[in-house]
């Protein structure tokens, strides 16, 4: 069955004559033109409706603001993501910096993945910045690039913020801008707010005048400037640079050149064989490795895709997303990996020795996942180092590792490997939905541990408070993370590791990183599965038994209690679905759904905050809901930032609202996986009704306001020992 086709024949039926004939403005004309925004195209096409979506994403994205867009008709403004959309966004993104700096050579880079109308977005957001006087950076040939190289470029060549569109690993219909400012990280959602507020100023403007005309440049104008990429060698050169300072010593290389077995990585469709094969090539390690996926592909050679029956018993095309951590159920109730079952992998590495590993990379290139063949017969061993694994065949299984724990092998592996300074303190930045084992593993090293909320850019924001102060040559740096828990850092702080469970990974430069303007990094804003791939393939290519063994020693090694993690995703409904207004609706409801379940968990959190009601009182609460679980051993309840974190003796758990969908997560880390999953499966998918014992402490007026108590406890924290370091814009000479 041709899958992409059922997609495809999916979104043409779905989509009304009348919209594929009015395309709003013509954005496939490439000459100069102004598009006039009337009032009458804001009404017609509801464009308020869609702002007020929009700034509600922006107000709670954890990784730019996403949305399903129509991949035949990006123009369709009835999907979040479309061509109005896209152009609305960035012209007040630009209209922001140009008062933030006004009088001053601007420049931004643009850049995206293999995504479906990415290319035209990419036009669309580079002709309106040209138009503003924006030069703006392209890749040659406008090519793809990776999420974590547009960000290191705006550090390092110093520019006012750059734009990324992707969708990540999410399914093959969404697709979203990532905006980076002038460090190279995500936005946080005050920086979001700025954009957001002037596109309503926009919209008022229209209400008032009548219409807004917005500029478009030819789409070769001489702003738009693929020729510096071209000099700059799309950025390679400067990257190589930045990971011989860290990852690609000559330790490490000397190790991956003298590996084993070849070293698999599977692209799965997207942009990491055209940047990451050249960064290979560079570091002369590229016969080390083999490749799958390389060519470039917006319906990922149908990896993740499936077919499930609708309602009726028809059958319907189905996305499972590209995350290969995901599990799933078969019809007889076995839990399964859907995305790992369709890489193939039994077919495709039926000749590979035992002990291959397969480094498996996202569409942007951020994420890493990675799996080894070893033998059936150490199944066992696998299973009680809490290593989920498939059968590829009668004598090999595919272990595949989670993040929590590919992570915990390569930061232990760094830590070995350091020539370690005794002036230097070293710690490691984590999200709390992270492995417990991070936590326990830090401790017997005596590295510091920072937690933060969810999302790389909570990690790249604590890293640059503790810059600021690094600057000011501070004698004790001081930081609180999400926790409120105070952490000191000696004068000389240096990042071992930077990570979260969902697949993304920095390490800590050894020598300060520097800008060309000279600005300072102790580490880059944008997990990057390019150095994770270079430090992973060292480890894998310095031990003689699997990464199974090795992870078990590590936890004997390091006294690991927690060695066990689990995640249970929620899906309220179906994101592929192609029909607009029923998967509105869905949503509407999956969003409900949601939102009460968060909020159940959530209100414990801050009336405990608040002094409202204390920890029997919640643990009488949850145990009169939940009376198939004992609540004896828990210790707090915790807002963190975008979830509630329940800490028990010997666990935890986190039940976290997606910040992208209409999904509920439930984390769960501890010694005993079989009641993890109990605790994350049954907490996870709570209605959120409130019984007659959680009214008698909280009345529905106070669990209903706790929302937007909660977005200003979030705010003070981002806010606190904040980094005000101020951007120059400088004189580019590249």
């Amino acid at each position: 069955m041709n899958l992409e086709k059922m997609l495809l024949d999916s979104v043409e039926l779905n989509t009304p004559d009348s919209i594929k004939k009015d395309i709003v403005f013509n954005y496939r004309n490439k000459n100069e033109f102004t598009f006039k925004l009337t009032k009458e195209i804001v009404e017609k096409l509801n464009l308020k409706s869609w702002f007020e979506s929009y700034k509600k994403e922006a107000l709670v994205s954890t990784a730019g603001i996403r949305g399903p867009q129509n991949i035949l008709y990006p123009h369709d403004t009835r999907f979040p993501i479309n061509t109005l959309g896209i152009t609305l966004a960035t012209l007040a993104k630009a209209l922001v910096l140009k008062e933030k700096y006004p009088n001053k050579n601007l420049v931004k880079l643009v850049g995206c993945e293999v995504r479906y109308n990415s290319k035209t977005y990419l036009d669309i957001i580079a002709r309106i910045q040209a138009a503003l006087n924006i030069r703006t950076l392209t890749p040659t040939k406008r090519q793809t690039i990776p999420i974590w190289l547009a960000s290191f470029l705006a550090f390092k060549l110093d520019l006012v913020g750059a734009e990324y569109i992707t969708s990540s690993h999410g399914i093959s219909v969404k697709n979203a801008t990532k905006d980076l400012n002038n460090q190279g990280s995500q936005f946080l959602p005050n920086e979001s707010m700025e954009f957001v507020n002037k596109i309503e100023e926009i919209l008022d403007t229209v209400d008032k005048k009548g219409f807004y005309e917005i500029n478009f440049s030819n789409s070769e104008d001489s702003l738009i400037d693929e020729k510096a990429m071209e000099r700059l060698n799309n950025g390679v050169d400067y990257y190589c640079e930045y990971l011989k300072n860290g990852v690609a010593n000559t330790s490490n290389i000397e190790k991956i050149k003298n590996a084993k077995n070849k070293i698999v990585i599977d692209c799965v469709g997207g942009c990491a064989y055209n940047t990451l094969s050249k960064i290979l090539k560079n570091l002369e390690i590229e016969n080390s490795f083999y490749w799958l996926n390389t060519k470039e592909d917006p319906f990922f050679h149908s990896i993740g895709k499936d077919v499930k029956k609708d309602k009726e018993g028809k059958d319907v095309f189905y996305d499972w997303s590209l995350d290969v951590t995901v599990l799933a159920k078969d019809k007889e109730g076995r839990e399964y990996f859907p995305v790992v079952k369709s890489l193939d992998y039994g077919n495709k590495l039926k000749d590979f020795p035992l002990n291959t590993a397969i480094l498996i990379t996202d569409p942007d290139h951020d994420r890493l996942n990675i799996a080894q063949i070893i033998s059936k017969s150490k199944a066992q061993q696998a299973k009680d180092a809490g290593v989920d694994y498939v059968e590829l065949d009668d004598e090999r299984i595919l272990c595949v590792f989670s993040a929590n724990q590919a992570f915990l092998m390569i930061m232990d592996f760094w830590n070995k490997s350091l020539n370690k300074n005794p002036d230097t303190q070293y710690f490691i930045i984590k999200t709390t939905a992270s492995s417990r084992a991070w936590d326990e593993w830090a401790q017997a090293n005596k590295i510091k541990v920072i937690n933060t909320p969810v999302g790389f850019k909570e990690i790249a924001n604590a890293i640059k408070k503790i810059e600021a102060q690094y600057e000011k040559n501070c004698e004790n740096i001081t930081i609180y993370d999400i926790f409120n828990k105070k952490t000191e850092l000696k004068s000389n702080p240096r990042m071992i590791f930077g990570g979260e469970e969902s697949g993304g990974m920095i390490i800590g430069a050894v020598d300060v990183i520097k800008s060309l303007n000279n600005r300072q990094a102790l580490a880059m804003r944008e997990k990057s599965a390019t150095e994770a791939i270079i430090v992973a393939s060292a480890l894998i290519s310095s031990i003689d038994d699997d990464l199974v063994k090795q992870l078990q020693k590590i936890y004997d090694e390091n006294n690991i209690i927690s060695k066990y993690d689990v995640r249970v995703d929620i899906a309220y409904y179906n994101e592929s679905e192609p029909d607009i207004n029923k998967l509105k609706e869905a949503k509407i409801e999956g969003e409900a759904k949601r939102t009460k379940n968060d909020i159940f968990y959530l209100a414990l959190a801050i009336a405990k905050y608040e002094n409202k009601i204390t920890l029997e009182n919640i643990k009488e609460i949850l145990s009169s809901t939940f009376k198939n679980l004992d609540f004896s051993t828990l210790e707090d309840v915790i807002f963190v930032g975008d979830g509630t974190y329940l800490l028990f003796s010997d666990k935890f758990i986190e039940i976290r609202p997606s910040g992208t969908d209409a999904k509920t997560k439930a984390y769960a880390g501890g010694n005993d996986k079989e009641l993890l999953f109990k605790y994350a499966d049954t907490l996870g998918n709570y209605s959120g009704d409130l019984n007659e014992t959680y009214k008698k402490y909280l009345d529905e007026n106070y669990v209903n306001s706790s929302k937007e108590k909660s977005f200003k406890i979030y705010e003070n924290y981002t806010t606190r020992d904040e980094d005000k370091r101020e951007f120059q814009v400088p004189n580019y000479n590249f």
